[in-house]
């Protein structure tokens, strides 16, 4: 027997929860399907290595969603400035929240926490299932829309099929789509740690010649560090003692938060330039990390995810409100055209700014310092930085305005 759906999301986490949620608000019968049912409890301490700072756009998606009040409860951490300095040379950029109508910048919250919130929300909504454990073994057209075959023999079907399965997406490979792209030769490394000064809410990040070190406020007053790193160095560091560890720690840091104290378990990640040449395909798109994946430098990855979750279900629902098919592929094609240049944009920048930043020359440094010491300096220009980077720009998704799409 053949479970029938309008529409299947693959992949649980953020992007694919936060998709099934908005099309379940619209009256959208979607099946959610993960390898894991996630946990929704745990113990206050330790805090989770893998963090995101979501911007004021994806508060608003969350909240729309009515994620947000959970996430509340679990705790999130706002953060009402950011320090960005260069270490090889004077630059420095300030960002407040003084300058926006905004009280917070936005807010650093464990990833476990949002992807928790967001499956609560989809237990109080009819049209949505949770499908776990749920392994994609095969997809295939039929005359009805996509068939999904699942490892344990259950065949699912559905008039599309949208894949948030990650950067190694597996659903990505089943239907042909390429991707372009190249290895940084580096990785992100990320542990908790605690200071001895005050993170004041303050998202700190110094540039130095392997890649920027990010300090990262947490609600439990400790900071999550995001380190990039040389992929050879990321492992030594991995491999050293905790104090060894913390003593290079505070030195790279400039001692900006004073000393390193504490440090809990580390992690590194490699770290990768890379899209799919496609979003799309005949009743299937791709959203998230399955469609792009970008530096970590400012934090990006995870806001254009969910701006890619708001925008396709956006259009799915006004697609069935207009009485027109799923199996349309014109609304596929606008959300392509939609999300595709947004999301190239904002990986080129990072691109950009990650190999600017790791050019050592002095002569070159003063020329990036005295750009960065231009913009701190320019009201204009500091602005629409700071509110590009708060996901206030043109051409938003409605639930990333504050504003229902069903």
């Amino acid at each position: 027997m053949t479970d029938r759906y309008e529409v299947i999301v693959v992949g649980g986490g953020m992007v694919g929860a936060a998709t099934a949620c908005a099309l379940a608000h619209g009256g959208i019968k979607v099946a959610l399907l993960d390898r894991f049912n996630p946990e929704r409890q745990w113990p206050a301490e330790p805090v989770d290595i893998r963090v995101s700072a979501l911007t004021k756009a994806s508060q608003n998606i969350l909240e729309m969603l009515g994620a947000w009040p959970g996430m509340v409860q679990r705790g999130v951490c706002a953060y009402r400035d950011m320090r960005v300095w260069d270490a090889s040379a004077d630059g420095e950029l300030h960002f407040d929240c003084a300058d926006t109508e905004f009280n917070e910048l936005g807010h650093l919250v464990e990833n476990r926490v949002t992807v928790a919130a967001l499956w609560d929300a989809l237990d109080t909504l009819p049209s949505a299932t949770c499908i776990t454990p749920a392994i994609v073994a095969g997809m295939q057209l039929n005359d009805n829309g996509r068939l999904v075959k699942l490892q344990d023999g259950r065949s699912l079907e559905a008039d599309l099929v949208i894949a948030a399965d990650g950067r190694e997406s597996a659903l990505r490979a089943m239907v042909g789509i390429d991707i372009t792209g190249w290895d940084y030769h580096q990785d992100g490394l990320v542990a908790t740690v605690t200071t001895e000064m005050s993170h004041q809410f303050t998202a700190w990040q110094r540039f130095l010649d392997e890649g920027p070190l990010a300090f990262l406020p947490l609600k439990n007053g400790q900071c999550s560090i995001v380190w990039t790193l040389s992929t050879d160095t990321a492992k030594s560091y991995l491999a050293l003692a905790d104090e060894d560890f913390l003593q290079v720690l505070e030195q790279a840091s400039g001692g900006i938060l004073g000393k390193m104290l504490a440090v809990g378990p580390r992690a590194a990640f490699p770290l990768r330039f890379q899209y799919a040449n496609r979003y799309i395909d005949e009743r299937f798109a791709l959203t998230g990390d399955a469609a792009h994946a970008m530096h970590p430098l400012a934090g990006q990855g995870a806001n254009a995810g969910l701006l890619d979750a708001a925008a396709i279900a956006e259009l799915v629902i006004q697609t069935r409100q207009e009485r027109r098919p799923l199996s349309s592929s014109r609304f596929l094609r606008r959300y392509e055209r939609w999300r595709k240049g947004d999301n190239l944009m904002m990986m080129a920048s990072m691109d950009i700014i990650n190999k600017t930043y790791s050019v050592t020359s002095p002569p070159f440094a003063s020329l990036r310092s005295a750009g960065m010491n231009w913009v701190n300096n320019t009201a204009m220009v500091k602005a629409y930085f700071n509110h590009y980077a708060m996901g206030l720009r043109d051409d938003l998704p409605k639930l990333a305005k504050g504003q229902i799409c069903w």
